[in-house]
């Protein structure tokens, strides 16, 4: 059976562990009839993969970890119709399968596109999982068309989400967008990508309000934790609200009396659940790989290491580990 190398975890530990992540071998996964087999060129690293692997019980087995890639396909199972060999392609895969972190990954066809033809592999790499999360909620969620009046709160507006949602509520709909960001290079970044204004998020109600006197209509909440009545003070009546965290003891009463709307976003729930409607996962990375080379986005790329072995992938979780990141980090080959 062929092999090939990767970067496993047989349990979780802290990132500057040497053990927490290490170079293994093992064999190239075996295809189902809807996968493709991806030569994995760049890969980013998500809050998400940081939490995984953090929470890794102790396996003999190697957990290979990674969501987000960019690479070539090399192979094709027998029922797959809308990619080919040589392909070049993105995505963001699946959480129940081995993940990015190799040199070889199987991933269902419906859940990839063809990457933007103006990006590299790096610059590709960085969007798959941000960028679904940010339309899953704008355009699932919130049900945003270029007729909705908003506004729209971006929390943690510089980081790869937040980065996303402000780009693509800019492209596609008329709300005027608000980001918070406190340090003055995020304030900075969200600026250039678009936002309308910007709010601190440790003074969320008197920025808000300084701007959106009104209040918001919709609130994108990557971190949750805390900001409960915060949100039901500065969200209008009938207004809506998307977590895409898991804050322990959460509290909704506080939205009850405006009738404030809640939404979990995860944007791993088609592939997990394999909805009848996976293949929306493809539809949308192809509509972003549009706007990309249409110039009306850009990529989110904002460090690249080019080390694709385990000590590259640990720096990037340190990285991302430290909450400070702006935009995404990108492990290249």
């Amino acid at each position: 059976m062929p092999t090939m190398r990767a970067i496993g975890s047989y349990q979780g530990l802290p990132v500057d562990d040497r053990e927490s992540l290490l170079n293994i071998e093992v064999p190239v996964p075996e295809l189902r009839p809807h996968d493709i087999l991806v030569r994995v060129q760049a890969v980013s690293v998500n809050p998400a993969d940081v939490k995984v692997r953090a929470g890794l019980e102790s396996s003999r087995t190697p957990r290979i970890l990674g969501f987000d890639a960019a690479g070539r396909v090399e192979a094709i199972g027998s029922e797959v119709t809308t990619l080919a060999v040589g392909d070049e392609v993105y995505y963001a895969g699946d959480i129940t399968r081995a993940g990015s972190n190799a040199e070889f990954q199987a991933v269902d066809e419906r859940l990839v596109a063809r990457k933007p033809v103006s990006l590299s592999y790096a610059e590709a790499a960085a969007l798959p999982l941000t960028a679904i999360t940010a339309w899953e909620t704008l355009f699932e969620h919130f049900r945003l068309t270029s007729e909705s009046t908003g506004p729209l709160l971006v929390m943690g507006g510089a980081g790869g989400v937040g980065s996303m949602a402000v780009q693509l509520a800019k492209a596609l709909t008329a709300v005027p967008v608000l980001a918070s960001a406190s340090r003055p290079e995020s304030r900075k970044w969200i600026e250039e990508l678009g936002a309308d204004a910007v709010v601190d998020h440790h003074d969320l109600l008197t920025t808000t309000r300084a701007v959106a006197p009104d209040g918001v209509a919709y609130v994108l909440s990557p971190f949750t934790r805390g900001n409960i009545e915060a949100y039901a003070e500065i969200l209008r009546p009938f207004g809506h609200i998307t977590a895409i965290d898991e804050p322990e003891g959460l509290e909704l009463l506080p939205l009850k009396s405006k009738s404030i709307s809640w939404h979990w976003e995860f944007m791993f729930t088609r592939s997990m659940h394999q909805t009848a409607d996976m293949i929306e996962q493809k539809r949308l990375l192809e509509r972003v790989s549009g706007l990309i080379d249409e110039k009306r986005i850009t990529t989110t790329v904002t460090r690249v290491i080019d080390d694709f072995s385990a000590a590259g992938i640990r720096e990037a979780h340190r990285l991302v580990e430290t909450g400070h990141v702006t935009g995404k980090v990108v492990v290249s080959r």
